[in-house]
């Protein structure tokens, strides 16, 4: 069982359970809620054709900054270069349940 869902202007497959970091994004209590579902799978191969109303619920397990990306610039000839870093801010979630078409499909305990 897994779901596609689309946050922060990428595409992320999930399945209940799993703990994925996405982009930095608002949250309340600790908890998030996905609605923008693009695709749900019950069954190995088979996919369901109704998601009006499908949502992943999800919580956050904590927040933080990437590692840092050193973008450098340089034009060969006329004495120019240019060194700039990039730490990405992310939100680690834990996917707890994925709702579609009145079904729950939660995370298994341990």
């Amino acid at each position: 069982m897994y779901a596609v869902i689309r946050t922060g202007g990428k595409q992320y497959r999930v399945a209940p359970g799993d703990t994925v970091r996405i982009e930095k994004s608002e949250h309340e209590n600790g908890t998030l809620e996905f609605s923008d579902v693009v695709a749900v799978s019950g069954e190995e191969g088979k996919f369901e054709q109704d998601l009006g109303g499908a949502k992943v619920l999800a919580e956050v397990v904590s927040e933080g900054r990437g590692d840092k990306i050193l973008v450098f610039h340089y034009k060969r000839k006329k004495q120019y270069k240019k060194l700039q870093g990039h730490r990405q801010s992310f939100v680690e979630v834990k996917i707890n349940e994925i709702l579609v078409g009145g079904k729950s499909f939660k995370a298994e305990a341990k």
